[in-house]
């Protein structure tokens, strides 16, 4: 009984934490990276579509991206579509190809991107929250039906905790990755607005920061 709660459990944190991590992918940094446009909707012979199945993007360049539409005639459709997204982009169409140049972060977008990124922590810990109260709540079913004496549940109970409080464990705190990653950001502040967003997570600040500046290679 206690190990069909606690893979359960795993699973909805692991759940949760995969959809942050899209979502961190997605954010537009002065880095250009393939994934930046998976959110992008294209209106497609009468159908709304993500870009990636209609069309090629690549990142020929640190700053530039090209997307490539299967159908040339779309061209029209994915330029207006990249333009009216909230990404901040200025597509520019060459002919078979869409050139989208990534212009440098400002603080202010900087600024935003935190935001952005804390509003999705901030997601992926409610869904935490959840996982954990359906555990709890898994754990009662089971001592009312008889199942799990009270000793049981109180031990599957702990152990719960230990999970949820495991898969909140940073790995390292923002003043240990201020003085050993501070290269890669120029700035002690952001690390220590990143520390709420690695709370509940099993990544550790500049990890997040590795996703908004993306130095991870994709």
């Amino acid at each position: 009984m206690l190990n069909e709660v606690i893979t359960e459990l795993d699973q909805a944190i692991e759940k949760a934490q995969a959809s942050l991590k899209r979502d961190l992918a997605k954010l537009r940094t002065g880095r250009a990276h393939a994934g930046m446009l998976d959110g992008i909707r294209v209106e497609y012979y009468g159908q709304v579509t993500p870009l990636p199945q209609m069309a090629t993007v690549a990142v020929p360049e640190p700053r530039l991206l090209t997307v490539k539409p299967w159908d040339k005639e779309q061209l029209k459709n994915v330029e207006r579509a990249l333009r009216e997204s909230d990404l901040g982009l200025n597509p520019q169409v060459d002919g078979q190809l869409i050139r989208v140049p990534i212009p440098p972060l400002t603080e202010e977008r900087r600024k935003d991107l935190v935001k952005i990124a804390k509003k999705n922590a901030e997601d992926c810990r409610v869904s935490i929250r959840k996982a954990r109260h359906d555990a709890i709540d898994m754990i009662a079913e089971f001592k009312q039906d008889g199942a799990m004496s009270e000793d049981e549940a109180d031990r599957a109970k702990k152990k719960v905790e230990e999970v949820v409080s495991g898969a909140g464990q940073a790995h390292g705190g923002p003043a240990q990755a201020a003085s050993h990653r501070a290269p890669l950001h120029g700035t002690a502040r952001t690390l220590r607005r990143l520390d709420g967003v690695s709370r509940y997570l099993r990544v550790g600040p500049f990890s997040i920061l590795r996703a908004l500046e993306n130095t991870d290679q994709q």
